[in-house]
């Protein structure tokens, strides 16, 4: 197969679906590009504190590229992580409140978030049903927050002048009008891929990346081959070298089948 190869995976949409169902061809065709001498990587948006799922890992990766590229491990080694300057966070805490926004701290141990600010919001109950004890207070943890990104439930009112007033320092990830994304300036899912490269020896023609939506826009451009499944958006399918089937009809089975990665 010439070169070895390193493919980077998206969770959501991508891996499983909002059931958390994962197919059995997904497990399989990750088994066999490792069995083959490739890589394979998660690669998500989401802090590392939040990819714990059991059944998750236990498909087997090389590593894990997580919050954004800010963090980077090989072989259960941190080979890369961008921790956030505390006097920041605690200007960023400060900041989207003042417009009604409520933050949500992202770190690879925990996630901090103020209850108050959530009451009976279902995102906020999600977070305290899967995390346990690793969501912690923001509050109760002041100026020993450890995070290298943060999301925050916003109000329409406010949004601009909230984005301009923090500019200088991120690049922000709107989902909807109610949720976004605070990435540090310069960061996404592409650098991860990239300095996977950097590190270990790769060349980025070699990367194959898997997404589904306009977060995996970056990793997509980076990558040699960019694969997008059936079931993503538009502008994720506009970005890619070849759309596969969707998540739950075998879609990373076919297009590593398709691209000899099995």
């Amino acid at each position: 197969m010439g070169n070895k190869k390193a493919a980077f995976f998206d969770i959501d949409g991508t891996i499983w679906n909002r059931q958390n169902i994962i197919p059995d061809s997904t497990r399989e065709a990750i088994r066999k590009i490792r069995e083959n001498g490739n890589l394979a990587f998660l690669c998500s948006g989401r802090c590392r504190s939040y990819i714990q799922n059991p059944e998750l890992l236990g498909i087997g990766f090389d590593g894990v590229v997580s919050g954004c590229g800010t963090m980077i491990e090989y072989n259960d080694e941190t080979l890369f992580y961008r921790k956030l300057d505390t006097e920041l966070v605690e200007h960023t805490i400060n900041t989207v409140r003042r417009y009604g926004f409520r933050p949500i701290l992202e770190g690879r141990e925990y996630l901090y978030l103020d209850a108050a600010e959530f009451g009976e919001d279902y995102y906020g109950k999600k977070l305290k049903a899967e995390m346990g004890e690793k969501l912690l207070s923001i509050s109760g943890e002041w100026g020993k927050w450890e995070i290298s990104k943060l999301s925050c439930a916003m109000e329409e009112k406010g949004q601009k002048e909230c984005f301009a007033a923090l500019e200088e320092y991120y690049d922000f990830m709107v989902h909807n009008s109610q949720i976004v994304e605070l990435v540090p300036r310069g960061y996404h899912k592409g650098t991860g891929l990239i300095k996977v490269c950097e590190l270990l020896s790769i060349d980025p023609a070699d990367t194959f990346a898997f997404g589904d939506s306009v977060n995996d826009l970056g990793m997509l451009e980076a990558a040699g081959t960019a694969v997008v499944m059936g079931n993503g958006s538009e502008v994720a399918k506009a970005a890619a070298d070849y759309v596969t089937a969707p998540l739950l009809e075998d879609g990373i089975w076919k297009a590593c089948r398709h691209f000899d990665l099995l």
